[in-house]
């Protein structure tokens, strides 16, 4: 018997890629309270979801056991331990951690263990205001980034660190010692790229985020918003290797416009003079082809405190009239006028003599790519605002999912890119971002870091109505079907302002078959090929067949006629990677599908 794995792509026969997911809602927890659903984690053996519940001040423990009726079971009085709980974390162990800010958010924060049933552990003692916290791949640390902000008078600033603890021994057995504190008094006194308050030093100014890890557990990337950083970290030596600024992006750029004001009479994208700080709030961590990447999903964020502000619009800035000849026009509301900047001291003013040279604006409206560097690879320009206006222009750039207040976000940070998680599905990446003010969950094939793939837009707007059931997506989890309790890939998303948690499940369309029909076999040789791929048909009777070359992202990269016979396709200008080989007879009907691999 002859046996062919064929690889059914769901291709379209003309070459037009096609939808590779169906995302489908299949549950949603409602609390419904704000502050009550805004960061998840999932157990696997617990059946259970512990959400962060800042109305409450403590963790819910909702049962998902049934993904189409989540229910509330407890929750973990967090009031012992601190003032408030700002994320959490499962470890698969049985074991959930929970970062605690202090009654005082200035003095140092713990990391709470429970296990899965909420039964206290054990706690530790770790930076000023805990933020997020995560574990690595391997199960042998916890990380959390201890954001340090200063009071609202701007008097008291800690430092802000990151808790390194080591798990390996045990949850139970945790001690103080297992703890490791990175601080950044040894940064360099210039970080390009990046931003820092006047008169401050790194070690006060640099506020860690997010944290992400790469898939060997041996490099930690740690984004510090406010101050568009990246700090990436050796985790076999505990140390620093790094300090990264991000940069800016050039809205001047096509492809990278946006909409500037919340009075110019509806959507109006536009590139402008303007660079974006990236900022980034979530990051994640994927590897692809032997390479680690970060995704980063870009909101923005303003140093605004009663005791300094970093916050200005544009209209209200002194700007340069050599750089800006057109200032009294740009600094109209209907124009740049109301866009949300940086004061002069922050950035902008180059040649030091108190006007500004440079306009800046609050986050990039994107998600990107970096290398495990920190290097750009890759940002998705324009493409929400782009998709958003296209296709939902009603609730562009709206303010808390609702379509009377559309635009109301254009003069701040757009649609406010705030989540991201990656999932790898089969041989696939695909970036999930979720956007805070905007709502609804972007999802794009990353496999190719280098040239991402529009797949889908999540939401739930309510067109007749005008209104949306979740708002504010802030903490996204993506389950793979091996460790989710259902078999199937989980995708779960809490949303931080409507108080709700929805549940889908995310179904392959790329689906590997096999067939044991003896005259439908295709022989592709050599393969791996380097110069020439020939192709046989084996046992085949019909007439001339078509063929098409298809990429991993199920791109068109050849077409042609093959006889029943042997015919040869060259190969030697295709770039090394994974092929699929579609044959098919003259009416596009197929006879076999193979994977051939180019050297």
């Amino acid at each position: 018997m002859k046996i062919i794995i064929l690889f059914s792509l769901c291709l379209l026969s003309k070459g037009v890629f096609a939808q590779e997911l169906s995302i489908t809602e299949k549950g949603r927890y409602i609390d419904g309270e704000e502050g009550a659903c805004e960061i998840s984690a999932y157990d696997m053996d617990a059946q259970k979801l512990y959400t962060t519940n800042s109305d409450e001040d403590r963790i819910d423990i909702i049962s998902i056991s049934t993904i189409t009726n989540p229910t509330f079971l407890t929750g973990i009085d967090i009031d012992p331990y601190g003032d408030a709980v700002n994320s959490v974390v499962a470890l698969g162990n049985g074991y959930i951690a929970a970062a605690v800010e202090a009654d005082n958010a200035q003095d140092s924060g713990k990391v709470v263990f429970f296990d899965t049933a909420g039964v206290y552990v054990v706690d530790v003692t770790v930076g000023s205001m805990p933020d997020m916290i995560t574990v690595t791949p391997d199960g042998n640390k916890v990380l959390v980034a201890n954001e340090g902000e200063p009071d609202d008078d701007y008097l008291v600033d800690p430092d802000g660190s990151v808790s390194i603890i080591d798990i390996s021994g045990g949850i139970a057995s945790i001690t103080q010692s297992d703890v490791t504190f990175l601080n950044f008094t040894a940064a360099p006194a210039t970080i390009a790229g990046g931003l820092k308050k006047p008169n401050t030093t790194w070690a006060a100014d640099l506020e860690p985020e997010y944290i992400a890890v790469n898939e060997t557990s041996t490099q930690a990337a740690v984004v510090c918003q406010e101050n568009n950083v990246m700090v990436l970290i050796d985790l076999q030596a505990s140390t620093i290797s790094a300090y990264k600024g991000l940069g800016f992006k050039d809205h001047s750029i096509a492809g990278n416009g946006f909409d500037a004001s919340d009075e110019d009479s509806g959507v109006n994208i536009n590139t402008w003079n303007v660079k974006g700080v990236y900022q980034p709030d979530a990051i994640d961590g994927y590897s692809i082809g032997g390479a680690d990447y970060w995704v980063s999903a870009n909101e923005g964020d303003a140093r605004d405190y009663d005791g300094y502000s970093s916050e200005v619009r544009v209209k209200d800035l002194t700007l340069d009239p050599t750089a800006f000849p057109n200032a009294t026009t740009l600094q109209q509301d209907n124009s740049l006028g109301r866009l949300k900047t940086f004061t002069a001291d922050m950035i902008g003013d180059i040649d030091n003599d108190n006007d500004v040279d440079e306009l800046y604006s609050y986050g990039a409206r994107s998600f990107s790519i970096w290398d495990a560097s920190g290097n750009l690879v890759w940002d998705s320009g324009d493409d929400f605002e782009q998709y958003i206006a296209a296709n939902y222009p009603s609730f562009f750039n709206c303010d808390d999912g609702e379509v009377d207040e559309s635009d109301e976000r254009s003069d701040d940070k757009g649609s406010e890119p705030e989540g991201v998680v990656v999932g790898v599905i089969g041989s696939r990446a695909y970036a999930f971002v979720g956007l805070e003010r905007q709502g609804g969950v972007m999802v794009y094939n990353i496999t190719n870091p280098n040239a991402p793939v529009f797949e889908t837009y999540l939401n739930s707007f309510d067109l007749a109505n005008g209104i949306m059931t979740d708002i504010a997506p802030e903490g996204i989890l993506f389950i793979p079907a091996a460790e989710s309790h259902t078999g199937t890939n989980l995708l779960i998303v809490s949303n931080e302002d409507s108080g709700t948690t929805t549940i889908y499940e995310v179904e392959d369309l790329v689906t590997t078959t096999v067939n044991t029909t003896e005259d439908q076999q295709v022989v592709v040789y050599p393969n791996p090929a380097r110069e020439v791929m020939n192709v046989q048909l084996v046992e085949y009777t019909g007439a001339e067949l078509n063929y098409t070359l298809y990429n991993a992202l199920g791109r068109v990269v050849s077409m042609g006629r093959l006889n029943s016979q042997v015919t040869a396709i060259d190969a030697s200008q295709l770039p090394r990677g994974v092929y699929y080989l579609n044959v098919a007879d003259v009416t596009n009907n197929t006879v076999a599908t193979q994977k051939v691999i180019k050297q």
